[in-house]
């Protein structure tokens, strides 16, 4: 019997790739592209171009295609048909499918200009980025249904984007790159320029992952029937729940840790007063636990600490160039 599928409209085309979520991408890469400037003084506006169309084509697809293979691989056959947006519009998942592997190809595409114009570093760098996000919700045993999903969203969308869109700024100074002579090859680093990135990419990390922490917690009934067994599966739910309080507050440790290092400006200190907007959030969500109702909360912690470090670096960034 032939399936009677609808075409994929504009509005439709948001909703499949969650474009509002995607601040949550765009805000490391202007981190990462703000601090390259303020510490280390380097911006490449073409480098920086360029690696914007490859994290928002990676946004897309990653989103896209995690909606196609939950629709394919959902036991539950009401959720399959209520809540996944190929079943619920009547989307046909082949073409959804074709559509995704588009932004992967402009993805690729543009990330291989990206290594000319950088260092072949690049190339592992980005395709285990890549590799992560098809084996989340692909393969025999989808990442997605490992209690995994907190820390690889953390460090690929939170550290991984901070990390490339700086490196990308600093073709003169790459603080980690790949050199050929004849058959043989050398890898330098510089632990010290990796190690600040780290540190002031944790606070990022730490919330990117408390919104899929929040995610699982909300969604752990529905995981369990459909044989996803998240973080919060192993850990209980009561026990899940208790423990959320702690991500926004090691966010904030290492904000104060980048300061007192002297690797985050002092005027950063400002962050401190989203303290009471994060615990509002964090005791809505503590009372209850709803996709549609205080899950949000998740995501505007993680806009607002974000939004801020990056208002900051770029007040910093203008001073400088007024200096200069």
């Amino acid at each position: 019997m032939k399936t009677d599928y609808k075409p994929l409209t504009w509005p439709l085309f948001l909703e499949l790739i969650r474009l509002p979520a995607k601040t949550a991408s765009l805000l490391p890469f202007l981190l990462g592209t703000s601090y390259a400037y303020y510490a280390y003084g380097q911006f490449n506006w073409l480098n920086t171009l360029i690696y914007f169309i490859v994290q928002m084509s990676i946004a897309f697809f990653v989103t896209g295609f995690n909606n196609v293979q939950d629709y394919y691989k959902a036991k539950d056959l009401a959720y399959r048909g209520r809540d996944n947006i190929l079943g619920r519009e009547h989307l046909n998942p082949h073409h959804m499918m074709a559509l995704m592997m588009v932004f992967l190809i402009i993805a690729c595409s543009m990330g291989i200009l990206l290594i000319i114009r950088t260092n072949l570093v690049l190339l592992f760098i980005g395709g285990l980025a890549i590799l992560i996000a098809i084996t989340y919700t692909a393969g025999p045993v989808p990442l997605s249904r490992m209690p995994l999903g907190e820390l690889l969203s953390g460090l690929c969308e939170g550290f991984g984007t901070i990390f490339i869109a700086a490196y990308v700024n600093m073709p003169k100074q790459l603080p980690i790159a790949m050199y050929f002579d004849g058959w043989h090859f050398v890898i330098t680093a510089n632990l010290a320029v990796i190690l600040t990135l780290f540190v002031i990419a944790l606070p990022i990390v730490i919330l990117d992952g408390g919104v899929m922490y929040a995610d699982n917690i909300c969604d752990l009934q529905q995981d369990m029937k459909n044989q996803r067994f998240t973080l919060p599966y192993y850990l209980g739910k009561q026990r899940a729940v208790k423990l959320y309080p702690f991500v926004p507050g090691m966010a904030f440790v290492f904000v104060l840790i980048g300061i007192l290092l002297g690797w985050l400006p002092w005027l950063m200190i400002v962050v401190f007063g989203l303290i009471p907007v994060v615990i509002r959030n964090t005791k809505a969500f503590l009372a209850v636990q709803d996709k549609g109702k205080t899950f949000i909360t998740a995501i505007q912690n993680l806009l607002s600490v974000a939004s801020l470090e990056v208002a900051v670096l770029v007040a910093m960034d203008i001073i400088r160039l007024l200096k200069s």
